[in-house]
């Protein structure tokens, strides 16, 4: 079952970042998937997820996606997917993946700002920080 918890995520991030890329809009049903299965994953044991971490996660994720929605730096369907993440990983492994999406973010700020472009989807960043904390340093992998 840990296959399951490591990998439908990247796979509904997957989705998210073709969408945002081509709509600049994340449907939501990909945010309520990651926090069914955040759900799911707290009531059975899977993974080492526990219902603390689910709510704690969330908690955390929805504050931060929401004060960068207000700031407006996020979108409003970036923020419920960091929020969907944050129940999904637990307050400790979003600071990790917050991490790595800030530094994916920067790199894809730097390209938006090559190509002339004021705005760029922020799901790739997303994507990018889910991969990064898989493999460093939760070594969810290994």
């Amino acid at each position: 079952m840990n296959i399951l918890v490591l990998f439908a995520p990247l796979a509904l991030l997957m989705i998210a970042t073709w969408c945002d890329s081509r709509t600049t809009e994340i449907p939501d049903w990909i945010s309520v998937a990651l926090l069914l299965l955040a759900v799911l994953a707290g009531g059975f044991g899977w993974a080492g997820i526990r219902w603390w971490m689910v709510v704690s996660g969330a908690a955390a994720g929805l504050m931060i996606g929401y004060a960068l929605f207000r700031l407006g730096n996020f979108g409003g369907g970036d923020a419920k997917l960091i929020a969907a993440i944050g129940a999904l990983l637990g307050p400790v492994g979003l600071l990790f993946l917050l991490f790595w999406m800030a530094i994916a973010g920067g790199v894809l700020a730097l390209i938006a700002m090559a190509r002339g472009q004021r705005d760029y989807a922020y799901g790739p960043a997303i994507a990018a920080g889910y991969c990064g904390y898989l493999v460093w340093p939760a070594g969810m992998l290994s």
